[in-house]
């Protein structure tokens, strides 16, 4: 199974065998470079008498599972962040990520005040049936209390063979029957590829969000492609990546064929040798190959999400918005292992139409303490495209049209870490038992003015920039001798102006905080489908989408500039 994804780059663990990961490292590095065989040999030789030794003299007991396990995570984590060996009992979320599927209650949960707390149920899973709902705290599964559990452990007793029961006893905030325990028979649960899909731009343009790239993922791109196409006042459609990590080359390929003729290259990947090259083509007639065509991205847009921007793009079939993606043209591939193991594997690298590799980072040349870069633009090489339009390599794949995004600052970004908003609006949903639809729901005066009652000042904690500004100068202008009384008193005018006022700071970012208000009273009422909706009215690329679909004449003046002079 070939996929590409993103994952955290895996911590180097070096501890009880850093000897052994280093003789690990050198066999490794042996392979890649096809060094003889008895070199290898000789190194593994090594290792297995190194441990051999650890576990006949080594003082106190060495836990060999553990041990091996570490050796092998820190010699792939010299490799790159893409490679990982996952044991038979560590595959659940490889699979779920590959699939969609997972047997379980269908629900996220976070971790948050030394609890773990229900934090999204999915649309008509096992959790959303039971009666579960955003806010509840866990505080038993079957007969065992959760107090002190991890986010991890509480998440591998919720998933289980579908069928199987168990009870989840909560506790409601906001609610007089705060102590709720529900019965759950755990299903198979498939989380959708395409969340939702709808007409914008007062009924002109069919809207498809595409989160993840899963073996189902080009069928639902499909349908949703043929179901806005009944509609016969769209005339264009918008493909939303952004946030999209990727999944399955494969997917991407068959998305890509649903815009390009039949028998169109799509990418090729290169792997070791001069003829381990393989050319991916698509395989099906279209949906429909001339329909306006607009592609959303982001930094979070990555690996197969960037194989259908980049080819979209190098055939000038679609105009790209957003912002840069993140730069992923690896490909990986799986590896049966004894044991059950899984190995994933990077194998090669993709090449997209116009035969630029959008790959960021050059993992195989690291700093000398061990650290990578991104590619510098000015190393960068120009490529063109099917109409002669320049694009570069080395860097993700670079919007046709950037759309300004509003920035988090402080104060939003600790309105979101320490669940204020959360917090509101599972209060909301306890008060309010339906809203208007997802769409046009937005955040009144009223509402605004009662989430700011709802803070607690003397709990609301952030980083006040302008006072720790003025303290830093004042300390330095101590440390330098230019502190007199008339310093003294300009700064303590100048503290006295800078002084931050919470209600203030509220109201100067209120934009910001309706969006984050709003998503989450949304999620409560219409799940994963009402916080694409809803989003849509906020997305700076979705209006500068709708506005170039609007101008067929500068739609067609990006994809083919030199025709239109």
């Amino acid at each position: 199974m070939t996929r590409l994804s993103i994952h955290m780059t895996k911590s180097g663990i070096r501890k009880l065998l850093a000897s052994a990961s280093v003789l690990l490292l050198t066999a490794s590095a042996c392979a890649a470079t096809r060094s003889p065989k008895g070199e290898i040999s000789r190194n593994l030789d090594i290792f297995n008498s190194l441990y051999k030794e650890l576990q006949t003299l080594y003082v106190d007991t060495i836990d060999a599972e553990k041990s091996i396990n570490t050796a092998i995570t820190a010699m792939l984590s010299d490799i790159d962040p893409y490679t990982e060996y996952m044991p038979a009992d560590a595959q659940d979320d490889f699979m779920k990520i590959t699939t969609g599927e997972y047997g379980g209650i269908g629900s996220y949960i976070q971790q948050r005040d030394n609890g773990v707390y229900i934090s999204e149920p999915y649309e008509g899973s096992p959790a959303q049936l039971s009666g579960l709902k955003a806010g509840d705290r866990i505080l038993m599964i079957d007969t065992d209390s959760v107090t002190g559990w991890t986010h991890s452990k509480v998440s591998d007793r919720l998933r289980g063979q579908a069928g199987t029961e168990l009870t989840v006893t909560v506790q409601r905030p906001y609610t007089a029957d705060s102590i709720i325990t529900v019965r759950i028979v755990r299903q198979k649960i498939q989380t959708p590829a395409v969340p939702y899909y709808g007409v914008i731009n007062d009924g002109h343009t069919g809207y498809i969000s595409l989160t993840q790239f899963t073996d189902k993922a080009a069928q639902e791109v499909r349908d949703a492609l043929i179901a806005l196409k009944k509609d016969p006042n769209v005339k264009s459609i918008v493909l939303d990546l952004q946030g999209n990590g990727g999944g399955l080359l494969d997917a991407a390929v068959k998305i890509v064929g649903l815009f390009v003729p039949k028998n169109t290259e799509v990418l090729r990947t290169r792997g070791k040798g001069l003829l381990n090259e393989k050319i991916y083509k698509t395989t099906s007639a279209p949906v429909d190959p001339d329909i306006p065509l607009v592609v959303l991205i982001d930094g979070g847009s990555a690996s197969s999400a960037e194989i259908v921007t980049g080819a979209l793009q190098d055939l000038d079939r679609a105009v790209v918005v957003g912002s840069r993606s993140f730069g992923k043209g690896l490909v990986q591939t799986t590896r049966p292992l004894p044991y059950d193991g899984l190995l994933k594997v990077t194998t090669g690298k993709y090449y997209i139409p116009s035969g630029r590799l959008i790959q960021a980072i050059d993992y195989s040349h690291r700093n000398p303490d061990g650290t990578v870069a991104r590619i510098p633009d000015s190393l960068t090489n120009v490529f063109h495209t099917a109409h002669g339009r320049e694009v570069r390599d080395g860097g993700g794949i670079t919007p046709d049209v950037t759309a300004k995004y509003s920035q988090l600052n402080r104060l939003t970004y600790n309105i979101m870490r320490d669940n204020w908003a959360f917090d509101y609006a599972t209060r909301f949903a306890a008060q309010n038992p339906a809203i208007g639809p997802a769409r046009s729901f937005t955040v009144s005066d009223s509402l605004f003015d009662d989430f700011k009652k709802f803070i607690d000042p003397d709990k609301f904690k952030y980083d006040k920039v302008c006072e720790t500004m003025v303290k830093s100068l004042r300390e330095a202008a101590e440390t330098e001798g230019y502190m007199n009384d008339s310093v003294s008193a300009q700064l303590a005018t100048l503290e006295r102006m800078l002084k931050h006022n919470l209600d203030h700071d509220l109201d100067q970012n209120r934009k910001a905080i309706d969006m984050l208000l709003a998503d989450e009273i949304v999620k409560r009422y219409y799940y994963q489908r009402g916080h694409v909706e809803n989003y849509l009215q906020w997305d700076a690329a979705v209006d500068s989408a709708i506005k170039i679909l609007n101008d067929p004449a500068r739609y067609r003046r990006i994809l083919a500039p030199e025709a239109a002079k």
